[in-house]
């Protein structure tokens, strides 16, 4: 028998390795040719095809026969000798989609698309296809893309996004009616899912109904109200998924970010769309054309000038003369008004020896003529003129006369000076007193006390 210590010792397993992760494959490897071509904004799939039969595309420098061919990255593909654009990143906008267009690339009947409106109003966008699509007579939100898978992944009714529609329709209708609609129904053949319905007003012969749906057939709306015995005719798309039409307006365009579109889509079905959010984005903006230099076939043509040697005015080319002052501006201006501005009246007064003394009175005219066309008088003037008037018909002065002085006896020209209590100044000769200004006694009286010159002043006081 063998010792223990011969016996080997115990080992656990080794844990089995998990396999290598593949290398992710990116979208654009391995897929056909036109689409490719459409992802980078080139043309269309069906254009692609056409551009292959053509013998416009190469692939690595053969020009390829058939359609029917995969390219990768390592791939060099051109078109028309130029290299194929490099793909850009996914992106998405929202369209406010007037009435009177078309959702296609081409309208056989010649009729106004989508994409043609576009391509007028916005010429920097990308080459955009449409996710799912509204009649010519349908207004609202549209979306549009520039990547066929994600448009394709969210026209699909097993994405469940609720598209949301605001109908009028002509006929009557109560909310019981549009509750049916609820639980789908099969016309023609053909199932349609549940709806829901809403009466929101009675407008006249019309009702409004707001309506939300997850499938998108063909003109489902229109179908269902005719179901109900109501004839549309007008249909505005207000929501698509998420993405709200709100105040935008008619013919307008905005673009999604980045960001807030990952985060509505979700990773399954950004995965399930193959998106591609690290591309480039490429500027389209049309370059300004360069201004053409004109041809010049003589000297420079010289510019007009004034009798000083200045270019004239803008506005003219007459000298400009010398400014006015504001009084000559007033003056010129009140000569052109209508109607006398000032009236002069000349009357013949006295002064206060009764000369007579002529006068002219000037009086402003009022703002507005009066009835005879004459200036309005004022309120003061209409009296003075009244208490002149009836100081002329008595025969009265209209200057101002002071009453008479009363001489007194033994007065001469000289004026005499009074005291308080009638006493002339200068004491009993009758001489003027002394003058201003010169010292001397007050007349009429004893003299006065001399001041108390030897009192000192109070320090601080003056």
């Amino acid at each position: 028998m063998k010792n223990d210590r011969d016996k080997k010792p115990f080992r656990k397993p080794a844990a089995k390795r998990a396999p290598a992760k593949k290398p992710e494959v990116k979208a654009h490897e391995g897929e056909r040719i036109a689409k490719v071509m459409a992802r980078a904004g080139l043309c269309s799939r069906r254009d692609a095809e056409s551009w292959i039969a053509q013998g416009r595309v190469a692939i690595n420098g053969q020009v390829l026969a058939s359609a029917a061919r995969n390219v990768t990255e390592k791939d060099k593909v051109t078109v028309d000798g130029k290299p194929l654009s490099a793909r850009e990143r996914t992106r998405l906008f929202l369209f406010h989609k007037p009435r009177g267009l078309v959702t296609t690339d081409r309208d056989p009947e010649g009729r106004a698309t989508v994409f043609d409106f576009l391509a007028e109003k916005n010429p920097h966008l990308p080459r955009l296809m449409s996710v799912g699509r509204l009649d010519i007579n349908t207004e609202g939100l549209l979306l549009l893309t520039n990547d066929g898978g994600l448009a394709r992944v969210l026209e699909l009714p097993s994405t469940g996004w609720l598209r949301r529609y605001r109908a009028r329709a002509n006929g009557a209708t109560d909310q019981a009616k549009l509750d049916t609609l609820a639980k789908g129904v099969t016309i023609d053949g053909v199932d349609y899912a549940g709806v829901e319905a809403r009466l929101d007003r009675v407008q006249g012969a019309n009702v409004w109904i707001t309506l939300g749906l997850r499938e998108g057939k063909n003109r489902e709306v229109k179908r269902l109200l005719e179901h109900l015995g109501l004839a549309t005719n007008r249909l505005i798309r207000l929501s698509y998924g998420p993405f709200q039409l709100g105040e935008m307006a008619e013919g307008a365009v905005e673009e999604v970010r980045t960001g807030v579109l990952a985060d509505q889509l979700g990773a399954s079905l950004a995965e399930q769309a193959g998106v591609d959010f690290e591309g480039p984005v490429i500027d389209r903006t049309p370059e300004p054309e360069p201004r053409q230099m004109r041809e010049r076939t003589g000297p420079r043509p010289k510019k007009p000038q004034d009798e000083r040697g200045q270019a004239p005015r803008r506005f003219g080319t007459e000298k400009p003369g010398p400014r006015k002052h504001v009084s000559a501006l007033r003056d010129d201006r009140a000569k052109a008004e209508k109607g006398p501005r000032r009236r002069v009246e000349s009357a013949a007064t006295e002064d206060r020896r009764g000369r007579k003394v002529v006068v002219e009175r000037v009086s402003v005219a009022a703002k507005g003529p009066a009835r005879g066309g004459e200036a309005a008088e004022s309120r003061n003037a209409r009296r003075f003129r009244a208490e002149r008037e009836k100081s002329e018909s008595r025969g009265e002065s209209t200057a101002r006369k002071r009453p008479p002085r009363e001489k007194l006896a033994g007065e001469t020209g000289a004026a005499k000076f009074f005291h308080r209590d009638g006493a002339p100044q200068g004491g009993k000769s009758g001489k003027p007193g002394p003058q201003r200004g010169k010292p001397g006694p007050k007349p009429g009286g004893p003299k006065s006390p001399p001041r108390n010159l030897g009192k000192p002043r109070t320090p601080g006081r003056h």
